[in-house]
């Protein structure tokens, strides 16, 4: 019978730091690919990708766009606060993390921008780690201030701010609605010439929307992760790509979910409506071993953090022991691990 009493210390593994990338390659599909659909694992470099998938075969992308979502801002007395945008609410609300030495309290003020832009904001509210913040005048509303005043959010492990060349390669060839406030980083493997070969092969393309959210970097904090409460995150499905699903299926080929998100966004259709249709929601879909995967066949994706829930989700799909295997290998083949590293391509497991 298979196991399913993991606990959060079960995702745990050892990673040296000097393997988590700090910057992007010169060429996107130049990372290396870990081909993990066996148990013996085969070195490859993503370029190589389009020879490894077959004709008809369906690639399923996520098509958010990464906006500048964190802020500076100071409080009345001075002290200096860090905003990330979760997402917008409306024009002049915002759901937010807020970082600083003492975080302000709901009925507070702050003053967003403070060199660039000024604007006061009110901190309406708290649910554990997000706020809700209110702009007091409607210009300039939180769209102008992250144009004119804000930052590419990178993650927290990159011990960085970002860099020009961030502007372009944090965010896929193919970002279209803008929305996330960090990439759906399987996919900045993908250049113009890996999703050429890919159509020539007669591969198909299809994509969603799902805007990642800041959330995706908050730590599981209980050992038992079955008390752990998910981020929601929202998502777009649209009647092109479950038409396309179909389509594949019918032919015999294989959904490719490129990336994390992309599984959120397909399995959490399927699990909420009980079949895939075009649908447009709020998913916070908690995906551990002994889920059962009714859409996606094989995975791309990036290495992930321990303890996440990203490394339950790839346990889930892959198999806990393949995935405890081939991490292994990666650290010892000295692969780049997280946003900007390198990728592995997953098969369903069977069993």
């Amino acid at each position: 019978m298979p196991r399913t009493n993991y606990t959060l210390s079960d995702f745990d593994y050892k990673l040296p730091t000097e393997l988590i990338a700090q910057h992007p390659l010169a060429v996107r599909s130049s990372s290396r690919l870990l081909d993990a659909r066996d148990a013996a694992p085969v070195d490859r470099v993503f370029s190589e990708l389009p020879s490894l998938l077959q004709p008809g075969d369906l690639l399923v992308f996520n098509d958010t766009r990464v906006i500048n979502a964190r802020l500076n801002a100071i409080k009345p007395s001075g002290g200096a606060v860090e905003i990330m945008i979760e997402r917008l609410i409306s024009p002049t609300r915002a759901l937010v993390q807020l970082r600083a030495s003492h975080a302000p309290k709901p009925g507070s003020n702050i003053i967003i921008a403070p060199q660039k832009q000024r604007a006061s904001a009110t901190v309406e509210s708290r649910d554990d780690r997000f706020f809700t913040l209110a702009l007091k005048t409607a210009s300039p509303d939180f769209e102008t201030l992250m144009r004119e005043a804000g930052e590419l959010p990178l993650p927290p492990y990159m011990h960085r701010h970002a860099e020009k060349v961030d502007g372009e390669r944090y965010q896929t060839v193919y970002a279209k609605h803008a929305g996330a406030v960090a990439a759906p980083t399987a996919g900045l493997h993908f250049d113009d010439g890996t999703l050429a070969a890919c159509k020539a092969r007669g591969i198909d393309l299809a994509y969603v929307t799902l805007h990642v959210g800041a959330g995706t970097f908050l730590p599981v904090k209980t050992e038992n992760i079955a008390e752990h409460r998910m981020h929601k995150e929202r998502y777009v499905l649209p009647q092109s790509t479950v038409d396309a699903i179909a389509a594949c299926k019918a032919r015999g080929g294989r959904v490719i979910a490129v990336g994390t998100t992309s599984v959120r966004t397909l399995e959490g259709c399927a699990l909420e409506c009980g079949d895939l249709r075009a649908f447009e929601s709020e998913t916070e879909i908690f995906i551990t071993p002994g889920f059962e995967f009714k859409v996606v066949d094989l995975m791309i994706t990036n290495f992930h953090l321990p303890k996440s829930t990203l490394m339950m989700l790839v346990s889930a799909f892959a198999g806990y022991d393949h995935i405890r295997s081939i991490y292994r290998h990666a650290v010892d083949q000295r692969y780049r691990f997280f946003s900007y590293g390198d990728a592995m391509l997953l098969a369903k497991s069977t069993s």
